[in-house]
């Protein structure tokens, strides 16, 4: 009997060392009851070590029950980082995958559908890994300046909306109207069910 290469401890749970080779270089474990796991561990268990020049690459998929698995990377590890912690619970309901989170990876596309959460870990060289890990770096970089782009501008529109509706009963007193309020949020809303991305224009405001 073979001795587990991968471990997984989800947060509450035991450990679990049951990852299934699914390709040449490709293990896959499952989550069950995954709904309110918000963090796990990865990790090699130390009875077998990457070959020299290998590492891993950790992804995630929270699978669709009426479509292949949607794999999103975490992240690396490797013999110099044998264990690393992610958060997957704001990874669960994304359904868009980065182009570089395909690469190394087709080989679980294959996997059935599930109806739980999947770990997929799979072995590349250090120049992979070290290539994927720098794009997702740059992902990360790029999705937290769109978010500050995005609240800076829903910001300046609501302080452009506001302020055109400021009432002034005395000199040293002004105050908005709640209903302005609400009309502006109402809009917004519309505008992002619409459009996500309506923001983006340079004549928003």
């Amino acid at each position: 009997m073979s001795l587990p290469m991968f471990g997984l401890l989800a947060s509450g749970r035991m450990v679990q060392t049951n990852y299934e080779r699914v390709g040449e270089k490709q293990f896959l474990v499952t989550i069950e009851d995954a709904d309110n796991i918000n963090h796990v561990v990865v990790f090699l268990t130390g009875n077998v070590p990457f070959p020299d020049g290998f590492s891993g690459l950790v992804y995630f998929s929270w699978p669709d029950p009426n479509a292949p698995p949607n794999w999103q990377l975490l992240g690396v590890i490797s013999n110099d980082k044998p264990s690393c912690i992610f958060k997957i619970s704001g990874l669960k309901k994304n359904n868009e995958v980065p182009t570089l989170q395909q690469s190394g990876f087709m080989a679980f596309q294959q996997h059935k559908i599930s109806h739980v959460a999947q770990i997929g870990i799979s072995v590349e060289t250090n120049d992979t890994v070290l290539t994927q890990s720098q794009l997702l770096s740059t992902e990360i970089a790029k999705n937290q300046t769109q978010f500050v782009e995005y609240a800076q501008k829903m910001l300046q529109s609501f302080l452009n909306y506001s302020t055109s509706f400021v009432i002034t009963p005395t000199p040293n007193e002004a105050y908005v109207p709640m209903k302005v309020v609400e009309e502006w949020y109402k809009n917004f809303e519309r505008k992002l069910s619409l459009n996500p991305y309506f923001w983006k224009d340079v004549s928003f405001s």
